[in-house]
C-alpha cells in the first residue's frame, strides 16, 4: 500500500521516477506536470478529430498523448535521446504518432507526411521564437499555432508598432498571422520551475497567405535589415545593413514618403502591412 502511494499520479513526474529522467537545462527542458493545462491548450487550438498536428519538444509525452486522442495524427519531435523510453512510453497505445528524432530547427518540415495543419507545443525557450517563425515560414498549410514559450517571446511577437517589444519577429509573424497572448502560464506547471514566466501564445494565419507565407525572401530581408540597427532610421538601418545590396538610402526614403511614412522613420513606427506597402514601393 504505502509502496503504490509514493508513485506519483501526474504522467510527468510518474515516468521521471520511472525512468530515471532528469531535466537537460542546457536543453531548456521544463516538463509539463500540471495536466489541467491539457484543456486550456486543446481548446484555443481548435483541435479536431481530422487535424494533423506538429509538436516540437515532446518530452515527456504529456502533450503528446493528449494530443494524440485527439487528432487525426500527431508527428512529435524530440532531440533528446535520453527520453526515449519515457516518450515511447507515452505514445505506444497510438498508431497515428509519428516520432521523429532530431533537431526542430534542422528537421525537415516540407517531408513531413501527413502534411501538418497545427502546430501545438511547449517550446523550450531557446528556440522558441525560431521555431515558430520557421513553421510559419515552410509549413504554408499550418492555419494554427498554441505554444507555451517565455513571456518575452510571446509579447514580442504580438506587440504593437512603436512599443518596446517590437521588432523583425513581431512583424515576420504578424505578416502571415493574427498573433495574441493568450494567458499568463504560471510556474507551477513545469518541473523544474523556469526562472521566467511563460505564457500561452497563439497565431492564426491571415487568409490568402499560402505558400508565400508572410511574405517574399526579399520582404523578409526588408524588415530583418530595417531593424539591424535600432538607432538609426529606417532608410540608415537598411543600408548599413546590407541585406538588400544596392538600394540607396534615397530610394528608401522616397519610397517611405510615397506609402504615407516620414523620410526619416524609424523602423519600430512601421506595422507589418506598412512593411508589405513598403517592399511594394521598392518594388522588392
Amino acid at each position: 500500500m504505502g509502496a503504490a502511494a509514493d508513485v506519483p499520479l501526474q504522467p510527468s513526474l510518474n515516468r521521471m521516477r520511472r525512468f530515471g529522467v532528469r531535466p537537460d537545462r542546457e536543453l531548456g527542458q521544463n516538463f509539463l506536470i500540471d495536466s489541467n493545462i491539457l484543456g486550456v491548450i486543446g481548446r484555443v487550438a481548435e483541435l479536431a478529430g481530422e487535424d494533423v498536428v506538429l509538436e516540437i519538444g515532446g518530452g515527456l509525452g504529456v502533450l503528446s498523448e493528449y494530443l494524440a486522442g485527439r487528432a487525426a495524427h500527431v508527428h512529435v519531435v524530440e532531440i533528446d535521446r535520453r527520453l526515449q523510453e519515457a516518450l515511447c512510453d507515452a505514445l505506444e497505445p497510438f498508431a497515428n504518432v509519428t516520432l521523429h528524432w532530431e533537431d526542430a530547427m534542422m528537421i525537415d518540415l516540407g517531408g513531413l507526411q501527413p502534411v501538418p495543419n497545427k502546430v501545438v507545443a511547449n517550446l523550450p525557450y531557446g528556440i522558441a521564437a525560431g521555431a515558430l517563425l520557421r513553421t510559419v515560414e515552410e509549413l504554408p498549410r499550418v492555419q494554427r499555432w498554441v505554444a507555451m514559450v517565455q513571456r518575452e517571446v510571446g509579447e514580442r511577437l504580438a506587440a504593437s508598432p512603436g512599443s518596446r517589444d517590437y521588432g523583425a519577429p513581431s512583424v515576420i509573424a504578424q505578416l502571415a498571422c493574427e498573433v495574441q497572448v493568450v494567458r499568463a502560464i504560471a510556474r507551477s506547471v513545469f518541473h523544474p520551475a523556469p526562472n521566467v514566466d511563460s505564457v500561452l501564445v497563439s497565431l492564426q494565419r491571415r487568409a490568402g497567405d499560402g505558400a508565400e507565407a508572410g511574405g517574399s525572401p526579399q520582404l523578409r530581408a526588408l524588415v530583418a535589415g530595417a531593424f539591424a540597427h535600432r538607432r538609426k532610421t529606417l532608410a540608415g538601418s537598411l543600408t548599413l545593413s546590407g541585406r538588400l545590396p544596392g538600394l540607396s538610402r534615397e530610394r528608401v526614403r522616397e519610397a517611405l514618403q510615397s506609402i504615407g511614412q516620414a523620410a526619416d522613420a524609424r523602423a519600430e513606427r512601421l506595422s507589418a502591412e506598412d512593411f508589405r506597402a513598403l517592399a511594394r514601393a521598392l518594388e522588392l
